[in-house]
């Protein structure tokens, strides 16, 4: 029963893909297991930050930040654990939902960090004791995962079953802030009582490190690639945290080298999978759980490896990094293809840490914009413990960086087939995409387009839904308007929109820097019943003004074709050929040809309060009919920025 449910979390992981596979595996080449033996540094020489109990060394690392780290530990001297139901779990399986489980799950990470990071921070042990009851309140879960990832046990149900662990995203999260946790308090845990030590280490040895080399094989693990499989951020995400554990827990060298061996072998497969221009395939919102997770595992490795095991200077690597800053418009917003939330971003220090790494001048000066766009180097929080850690060693240095944006003026990514373009003197940001199909996360989008005028989307990309188990069923999720081709701003031809499958995608698409044009032929992104013969989408920027055209031959035409634009805010047909655009002081025009289409504009419901939300409510849809039905002939649109 239920089995469907454990095949959905496996085909979010691993989708299909038009990308192609390059067998880089430039970790496996750097160091062979003998080479591996012989340069990891022992017994946790590696770590650069101080033991508990050099109180001189807490005060130079967490410096004007130390005092809010008390504070914001003390505030849980008295938390009270929360419980959570059997029938939590069970409401995934019963009804889709999540938060029931996720809610307290989310609370009690949040409390334990404050309070192990206020004990690091003051060392008089005030905060041990409630540490010490969070400890033991993990180890006496079931699981460590969430429901939404149980149902990739044996059994396919959402009930924990004892003594099966299953390794997703959120048990490698507890598995390294409670690796973290053993490194710097196990000597006073044993003051108090051995057995914390022994029965944490018991934990993280079972649930994370055994899990990881004998253990259920999980989607992510990628066991053997296949042509067509999809990589996403589990893979990155789940290894950073399998080398953390195995690096802060474990001291036999054997077993030290198994484990951190095939966490190379499995995060080369990541890194191979990825195309040589480093866009992220799922989009800017999981930028830090994918590629900055992998910057995470490189460090811990180069770390660990006194720098013999580094390959920050691979170009894959850096342009990874750099894509993140390209994605960024501002003010919060972000290019939110794809199952993307509409602001987001990153973490400052994370793109200053990764520019630093791979000598990228432009995301350094990108995280330091970051932060001081955000009111300034706040200070750094959260269950990433690993993250908050570094923030607080580079600092000082990163506070000084000036806030100096450098920013290509057009940035083209040829196999993602990606294409930012910017205006400064109009103030427009354009991003539009061709594409292929992946599932998991993609929508039907291809040849889509948001423009953004001073960093206000204009027209936009709806975004991601509320996740559930029916958002990423196949029967239920192609049906949303937020996934659909009708609800971007794509035509409908024939009556058709875009289909979904690996057998979907463009069939080719170039860009002109020098021109700034882009041109994208979308006619297999549509099902054979749309009887294209071919279908070119192009944008051009120019002087303020977008243009987009879409010239087209059908071998039949049996109903007019529909072009749709997708925006927000005060949208008004203002006379035929012309719809002003008017969102937070910004506003622009488009025009048509109101001879070749009927125009209406229609306030649309995304039905999801959180897409709903994220656009104030105000989504419109301006939809394009066509008068005629041609078997052949070329749409024209222009979109002017108004000051």
């Amino acid at each position: 029963m239920k089995r469907i449910l454990s095949l959905l979390i496996v085909i979010v992981c691993i989708g299909q893909s038009a990308g192609a596979y390059t067998e880089r595996d430039l970790l496996q080449k750097s160091a062979d297991t003998q080479k591996l033996r012989e340069i990891l540094i022992p017994n946790q020489a590696w770590v650069s930050y101080p033991d508990y109990t050099d109180r001189a060394g807490w005060d130079k690392l967490l410096g004007k930040w130390k005092t809010e780290y008390i504070a914001q530990g003390e505030k849980y001297l008295d938390y009270q654990w929360l419980h959570i139901n059997a029938t939590e779990y069970l409401a995934f399986e019963r009804t889709g939902d999540r938060d029931g489980m996720q809610v307290p799950w989310y609370k009690n990470e949040g409390a334990f960090c404050s309070l192990l990071m206020a004990e690091l921070a003051e060392g008089k042990g005030r905060f041990l004791d409630q540490i010490i009851n969070g400890v033991f309140y993990y180890g006496e879960m079931t699981t460590w995962s969430l429901s939404a990832h149980v149902v990739m046990q044996p059994s396919g149900r959402a009930l924990p079953v004892l003594g099966v662990d299953v390794f997703d995203l959120f048990a490698g999260d507890v598995g390294t802030i409670m690796s973290w946790t053993y490194h710097f308090l196990h000597n006073e845990f044993s003051k108090v009582d051995p057995e914390i030590s022994r029965r944490l280490k018991y934990e993280i040895k079972h649930r994370v490190l055994d899990s990881f080399v004998n253990g259920p094989k999980m989607g992510w693990m990628i066991e053997r690639y296949r042509p067509g499989m999809q990589i996403i951020n589990w893979t990155s995400w789940c290894c950073k945290n399998a080398l953390a554990c195995y690096l802060l827990m474990e001291n036999d060298p054997d077993r030290l080298v198994k484990g951190v061996y095939r966490s190379m072998q499995i995060m080369d497969k990541y890194i191979n999978y990825f195309q040589e221009d480093g866009a992220c395939e799922e989009g800017p919102s999981y930028w830090n759980a994918s590629p900055g997770a992998m910057f995470d595992f490189l460090q811990f490795l180069s770390d660990a490896t006194g720098g013999k095991i580094n390959i920050f200077h691979e170009p894959i690597i850096r342009n990874m990094g750099e894509y993140i800053s390209r994605a960024y418009v501002g003010n919060g917003w972000v290019v939110n293809f794809s199952d993307a939330p509409t602001h987001g971003g990153g973490s400052p220090a994370l793109a200053y840490s990764f520019g630093k790494a791979v000598g990228s001048d432009e995301l350094v000066s990108y995280g330091a914009f970051l932060a001081q766009e955000r009111g300034g180097n706040a200070i750094a929080t959260g269950s990433d413990i690993t993250r908050v850690l570094r923030a607080n060693k580079i600092r000082d240095e990163f506070e000084q960086l000036p806030a100096n944006r450098i920013l290509p003026a057009t940035a083209w990514y040829p196999q993602t087939e990606l294409c930012y373009m910017r205006d400064t003197k109009a103030g427009l940001t354009l991003a539009a995409k061709g594409g292929y199909f992946v599932g998991g996360h993609y929508h039907c989008d291809l040849g889509s387009f948001v423009l953004y005028q001073n960093n206000v989307p204009l027209f936009i990309d709806a975004g991601s839904g509320t996740y559930t188990r029916q958002y990423f069923l196949e029967e239920y999720r192609y049906k949303l308007r937020m996934i659909t081709s009708d609800y971007h701003s794509t035509p409908t031809i024939n009556g058709c929109t875009q289909g979904h499958g690996n057998n979907y995608k463009t069939a080719g698409v170039s860009f002109n820097a020098k021109s700034r044009k882009m041109d994208i032929d979308l006619t297999p992104a549509y099902p054979a019943e749309a009887m294209i013969q071919q279908w070119m989408r192009s944008y051009a920027m120019t002087a303020g003004t977008l243009k987009i055209t879409d010239s087209f031959k059908l071998k039949e035409a049996k109903t007019p074709n529909e072009v749709n634009f997708l925006t927000w805010g005060n949208v008004q047909l203002v006379s035929p050929g012309l719809v002003s655009i008017e969102v937070q002081g910004e506003s622009a025009t488009l025009t048509y040809d109101a001879k070749m289409f009927k125009c209406e504009v229609e306030q649309v419901d995304m039905q999801d309060p959180k897409v709903g939300k994220a656009w104030d409510n105000s989504i419109h849809r301006i939809h394009l009919t066509a008068l005629s039905t041609p078997l052949s002939g070329k749409y024209s649109f222009a979109i002017k920025a108004k000051k």
